[in-house]
């Protein structure tokens, strides 16, 4: 018998596709039952990392609220020396960034702004301005929170600068 001859007789033979691997007696799959048990585990898991991890995130949102605030009232700070007055209310925020029309000598305005591009409060929405402010300070700046509306509590609640 060639070479060739043996080759075919073990390709073409039925009983070979009719073989099965057969498993050892050890061997085997997992159950639904066990599966299930497993995929419970890991929601469980999930769930009590999604705990402990989201208020940290509502921390972590207000601080950098807090934070850009603070880099808005110094950029404010340096547009006054500069400036001699607080952007007007009108002008907002936007007068750390491009000198605004109503500027009386728009020479001391600094050339490139006093803040490369206005932060959004970490929830997206811009910062609010006011000046003067309503409790008697020269300026605020503050974020509406979470909501988005005046007041609230916790992460509701207003965000203000300290100035």
């Amino acid at each position: 018998m060639s070479l060739m001859q043996l080759f075919l007789r073990l390709m073409l033979d039925p009983s070979r596709h009719a073989v099965r691997r057969r498993r050892r007696k050890g061997e085997r799959g997992f159950t639904l039952t066990e599966l299930m048990v497993v995929i419970f585990i890991i929601g469980l898991l999930a769930t009590v990392v999604m705990i402990n991890v989201l208020p940290s995130q509502d921390k972590a949102m207000v601080t950098k609220a807090k934070a850009d605030i603070a880099t808005l009232e110094n950029a404010l700070e340096q547009y006054r020396l500069d400036n001699l007055t607080y952007p007007a209310t009108s002008d907002g925020l936007n007068a750390l960034v491009t000198a605004p029309p109503s500027l009386g000598q728009p020479e001391r305005y600094r050339r490139g702004g006093y803040i490369k591009k206005l932060p959004s409060d970490p929830w997206g929405r811009p910062y609010n301005y006011q000046a003067p402010a309503a409790n008697g300070k020269a300026f605020d700046v503050w974020s509406l929170g979470a909501d988005g509306a005046p007041g609230g509590t916790d992460e509701n609640a207003d965000i203000r600068g300290d100035s």
